[in-house]
């Protein structure tokens, strides 16, 4: 039996604007666009959960500076994960793992799985070593009274390596805030659990020209709150793409990670900057990921649907070859 996946977009009834249908857009920038963070920012209800805990990370300016990296302007190794969702079943999810497991893959790719919950144990059991498992969610903090919550220590305890935090569908459906995101990625990295940072605009902030603050501003919550950045790999991903089949051309991914890579340099550090990966996710799939990935500041891919199929995944684990070539 194939995987089905459902995408968000098809079970939204009484969307504004039919995904498929809207424009292209060139420009993210609108005129005298400030690259300062709106501190005025209101969080949603959640975030008076966590009105008690105030730490924050001091940040510090820095200079610009030449990355001097050839093939990629993050300088770690191209990193492909794979988001199932909620989708799957036992037997379905055992012809992926067996479509893994025979996969040809590039050696100089880090990649990672993220299964629903309830297959975690069973993808760790049957798919080789060479790929990662991640969770799609965990608690902010130690596992106790919170039904229907997955604590980062059973996380661990069930041989998970990594944690999506911060996706659309949880920010925008489940109403998770960007503090409380934070909260969540502090956590993890103190156990030892690496996150997978996702940020993105909506449709109307993108035609809004606020693709910038919108990006920054969860990028702050993120570093007012991790300890940090070494375990940490950035996701762009664009609400308005994420399976809608909406790709964001490659010029326009890139100038994206180019500015999210220049607010690390300024506002954390230029090492962080320059060491920290940033992946872009949003419709990637086995006919486009070769043109972006040849993009410099495109450090690998959060894929979706397409990672549900075993040989289209391991096509685009190997778009490697082409960030190569492009150097």
């Amino acid at each position: 039996m194939a995987i089905m996946s459902t995408s968000l977009a098809s079970q939204l009834s009484g969307s504004k604007c039919a995904i498929s249908s809207c424009p292209q857009f060139s420009g993210l920038r609108r005129s005298g666009l400030s690259l300062k963070l709106d501190q005025s920012h209101t969080f949603s209800t959640t975030q008076s959960f966590f009105d008690h805990v105030n730490s924050h990370l001091r940040l510090s300016d820095g200079r610009r500076g030449c990355r001097g990296v050839i093939t990629m302007a993050g300088s770690g190794k191209f990193f492909v994960g794979g988001n199932w969702k909620c989708n799957g079943t036992k037997e379905s999810i055992s012809k992926l793992v067996s479509d893994l497991n025979g996969a040809e893959l590039e050696a100089d790719v880090d990649v990672v799985v993220a299964p629903p919950f309830i297959y975690i144990d069973q993808v760790k059991n049957s798919l080789t070593d060479r790929i990662e498992i991640s969770a799609q969610n965990s608690w902010v903090g130690k596992g106790g009274a919170f039904t229907g919550e997955i604590s980062v220590e059973q996380l661990k305890d069930i041989g998970c390596n990594w944690v999506i935090l911060g996706h659309s569908e949880r920010r925008h459906i489940i109403g998770e805030d960007d503090q409380f995101i934070g909260k969540k990625a502090a956590y993890s990295l103190s156990q030892n659990l690496k996150v997978i940072a996702c940020i993105g605009e909506k449709l109307e902030e993108r035609e809004a020209g606020k693709t910038f603050d919108v990006c920054f501003q969860q990028m702050k919550a993120f570093a007012e709150n991790v300890p940090s950045w070494e375990d940490v790999v950035i996701a762009y991903e664009p609400v308005w793409a994420i399976g809608t089949g909406k790709v964001a051309t490659p010029q326009q991914a890139q100038e994206v990670h180019v500015a999210v890579r220049d607010w690390l340099k300024k506002n954390v550090s230029e090492e962080v900057a320059s060491k920290t990966r940033i992946i872009y996710g949003g419709s990637v799939n086995g006919s486009n990921c070769a043109e972006l990935a040849k993009q410099e500041d495109i450090d690998g891919f959060l894929v979706g649907g397409a990672s549900l199929k075993g040989p289209e995944f391991a096509t685009i684990i190997n778009s490697v070859t082409f960030k190569k070539v492009a150097a």
